[in-house]
């Protein structure tokens, strides 16, 4: 194919370069050929929304909570999520009633 790179912001290869630039088409993001970050993890949800620090997300399905006797029902909302350094799999977060939650993606989906 091309020796145009991948978007490092939302991954997607639909990207062209204009002059020194990369543009992606998707989501508009620009960058230079030094920019890119190869060591970055970009952390999805299980709708394939990006995640970053500071996002609100729900539950979408019922979980069990190990060392809690109280699950976490569908729809209970996490608010100021933090990403786990290096792993696009897990957030940590706080509900209402569970303190200290480090939850898979797969069952998260922005709010």
């Amino acid at each position: 194919m091309s020796a145009v790179p991948a978007c490092p912001q939302c991954t997607l290869e639909n990207t062209y370069a204009d002059g020194a630039l990369f543009i992606c088409a998707d989501c508009g993001h620009e960058w230079a050929a030094g920019d890119a970050d190869a060591g970055s993890v970009v952390v999805r949800d299980s709708n394939g929304n990006v995640l970053v620090s500071g996002d609100t997300v729900t539950v979408i399905k019922d979980l069990k909570v190990k060392g809690s006797s109280i699950p976490l029902k569908q729809g209970t909302v996490i608010r100021n999520i933090r990403l786990v350094e290096d792993d696009a799999e897990h957030i940590e977060g706080n509900s209402d009633k569970i303190k200290g939650l480090v939850l898979k993606t797969c069952f998260l989906k922005k709010a």
